[in-house]
């Protein structure tokens, strides 16, 4: 009997770790086709873990044992993760959405660990529907192109100009005029550029990453 059980024990057990792959697999991937941060082996390890510490979890529990602390644990230690996910460079914030997804992924480890097989299922579909579907939506809001000024102050040099207008259209952005002065010991430069929300966000984090860039901002 007690075989049988163990055996029971086994098979359910690898049946949650093999939906964790796949339903994390299916996650990760459409994370790692994008080229975010954080892809098909990350997802897919914290779905195995989620589901593996919720399931012991249960089957260690005892009278004054609370199986729920570990889920509270998990997401403790997936918030680790995620604001491993999130990069800062001098205001800007990237990586908000990976992080959410890592956040979800552990949910659903928790899920199927616990037996919910089915909202763990839904809750993957409803993950991928917001993560593909809801992408092409952003592009379409996207091309709502705003119009903005960038004042970018860097350290004087023989092609910083030259330099740092490529990059502004190697961004995607349309300039509509640049203008240059000397300002103390700074070259002061303004770009007037076009375009998306998000490329503007891409642009300052490049420029900001420049050797010769000191500060950027923005008159929008």
């Amino acid at each position: 009997m007690l075989t049988q059980i163990i055996d029971i024990f086994k098979l359910e057990l690898m049946l949650q770790l093999g939906l964790a792959s796949l339903l994390g697999g299916a996650i990760g991937m459409e994370r790692e086709l994008g080229g975010k941060p954080a892809g098909l082996r990350t997802n897919i390890l914290i779905c195995i873990g989620s589901v593996l510490y919720t399931h012991l979890s249960i089957a260690m529990v005892g009278a004054a044992t609370d199986p729920t602390r570990v889920a509270g644990q998990i997401v403790t230690g997936v918030g680790f993760i995620g604001a491993g996910t999130i990069l800062h460079a001098r205001g800007a914030v990237v990586g908000l959405t990976s992080a959410a997804t890592i956040w979800v992924v552990a949910a659903i480890g928790v899920a199927l660990g616990s037996g919910f097989y089915l909202e763990g299922i839904a809750t993957t579909l409803v993950v991928l529907a917001v993560l593909a579907g809801l992408g092409r939506v952003e592009k379409l809001v996207e091309r709502q192109s705003m119009r903005s000024t960038v004042s970018v102050h860097a350290r004087p040099g023989p092609t910083v100009l030259e330099d740092l207008e490529g990059l502004v259209r190697r961004a995607g952005l349309e300039v509509s005029a640049v203008s240059s002065r000397q300002e103390n010991v700074d070259l002061v430069i303004d770009f007037d550029i076009r375009g998306s929300k998000r490329l503007h966000d891409q642009l300052m984090i490049t420029l900001l990453h420049h050797d010769h860039v000191r500060t950027v901002s923005t008159g929008e």
